[in-house]
């Protein structure tokens, strides 16, 4: 895969059997090393773009170019952390590498470092808040060493402060440790954050760039 790209979509498309299309001939390009967002109003296609770059859904046709190594995201943590505590549930991801004991001890640690989680690292799960349950899920990526990271609407059930600590948090790992991600958002002040923005409608990006044009332009228009 060329260095230049973290993602690259060419004319995807994506129909539900018998149902409606979801995604139009979409195309877009994910700079590597670089944090864009995904804008669009409901059923636009945005999480179904998610799951087909996570290769949890098939396209009809296409191409999707990409790291192997993806973690995803959820928009709410309780759907993918299911060990009781912040160490084992980051550990459980590495089952399948065949590591010795010290090779996972280490991955876990570093991972819950570069979440300022580390302190945590025995802390039941039901203990934590909603932005400490999402930057577990993100550590859990960090460890299996992924190199593109998808987020799905990540702060929608958090409170205003948390929102903002957590799109921070992501623009610092993505800088410091060369990650690509896409982030789906409804808040425009997440726009502040990020290197660049997609708008999606009606499965089709219909403009891409400069996250400040694009939070102009949809402050005229409410997602």
């Amino acid at each position: 895969m060329p260095r230049s790209f973290g993602i690259e979509v060419q004319d995807l498309c994506f129909r539900w059997y018998k149902g409606e299309t979801v995604l139009d001939g979409c195309s877009l390009t994910v700079p590597q090393g670089e944090f864009w967002m995904l804008l669009g109003t409901n059923g636009s296609g945005k999480s179904t773009l998610l799951k087909l770059l996570a290769n949890l859904l098939p396209p009809q046709s296409g191409s999707i170019r990409t790291s192997p190594h993806i973690g995803f995201v959820f928009q709410n943590p309780d759907h993918q952390l299911v060990m009781p505590t912040v160490g084992a549930d980051v550990a459980f991801g590495l089952v399948a590498e065949k590591l010795t004991l010290a090779q996972v001890h280490r991955r876990v640690e570093e991972a819950l470092d570069a979440v300022n989680l580390r302190s945590l690292i025995r802390r039941p799960i039901y203990a934590l808040s909603g932005g400490q349950k999402q930057r577990v899920a993100i550590a859990g990526a960090i460890a299996r060493h992924c190199d593109v990271l998808l987020l799905d609407e990540p702060t929608a059930l958090l409170d205003p402060d948390s929102q903002l600590d957590l799109v921070a948090q992501v623009q610092q790992l993505v800088k410091s440790r060369g990650l690509t991600a896409l982030w789906v958002t409804h808040r425009l002040d997440e726009l502040d954050y990020c290197d660049g923005a997609f708008l999606l409608e009606k499965g089709k990006v219909v403009d891409r760039g400069d996250p400040q044009r694009l939070k102009q332009r949809l402050m005229q228009v409410p997602l």
